[in-house]
């Protein structure tokens, strides 16, 4: 089975961008774009725009998310949001360990690995980031980061549930550089995933998983990733932010599955 096989999931991560009403523009402007892909599209909005996204976007196959939650079901936890707040937004998916969640608010494997089981216990999809700095890829550590990052993230997660889950890897030293990974890099890295996640859930859930890829993504260079057969689709952070290039990097999806 390759990428060819898989549904393609490409996702926008607008980060901390966009008002409400900036962000139902940019829906209005995407929509007719973008018919009929063949691939999933999703996006990950800003808290405040999700029920007003999902509305503008009810019409469409987009598919609206978060970029985070907490592992409680509720309580004290001030400035904080839950998974059934997500929910009752509109959202469908949530992002869980980006990078700049784990640099900038130190979250670790473990705690991370109880957001991903809440968000699954809420009937949230769920996409995991996992990546290497580059330290670790120039110190051969790659793999035994990768790893652990998706043993542990995804730990008690069973076999039935892994239909829930989509893994990004964005390398960390790609992340908001002018250049990406290489998609021989990409590729490799990713065929390396897949194996783990077969030799840890078997290799039917190893072979049905999205793994898409994150990083420097722009629609000049998007095709190259899409060609790669362990690529299963993007992770797009600024390059999301403008309705015009998000869709391009789309549509380069479209006329390779043509």
């Amino acid at each position: 089975m390759t990428s060819a096989d898989r549904t393609v999931v490409i996702a926008g991560n607008w980060k901390m961008y966009k008002t409400i009403e900036e962000a139902v523009s940019f829906i209005q402007e995407l929509k007719p774009l973008v018919k009929d892909s063949p691939a999933k599209v999703y996006l990950a909005v800003p808290f405040t725009a999700i029920r007003a996204v999902a509305e503008a976007a009810k019409d469409t196959s987009f598919v609206i998310g978060a970029q985070n939650m907490n592992d409680a079901a509720e309580g004290a936890f001030t400035g904080e949001i839950a998974g059934k707040m997500l929910k009752d937004a509109g959202a469908h998916f949530v992002i869980l360990g980006h990078s700049e969640r784990r640099r900038l608010f130190n979250e670790d494997n473990n705690f991370i690995n109880r957001k991903v089981k809440r968000a699954l216990s809420e009937a949230l999809q769920v996409i995991l980031c996992i990546g290497e700095t580059r330290d670790q890829r120039e110190s051969n550590h790659t793999q035994e980061v990768l790893g652990q990052q998706i043993k542990e993230g995804l730990s008690e997660v069973e076999a039935a549930q892994m239909q829930n889950v989509v893994i990004a890897y964005e390398p960390v030293w790609a992340i908001g550089m002018p250049q990406p990974a290489t998609p021989e890099i990409a590729e490799e890295t990713q065929a390396f995933c897949r194996r783990f996640i077969g030799e840890v859930w078997g290799e039917e859930v190893a072979q049905k998983i999205v793994i898409q890829y994150g990083g420097a993504v722009k629609p000049n260079n998007a095709k190259e990733f899409f060609d790669q057969p362990d690529i299963d689709g993007l992770l797009v952070g600024g390059a999301s932010l403008s309705a015009a290039d998000f869709a391009k990097i789309i549509n380069c999806y479209n006329s390779s599955y043509e």
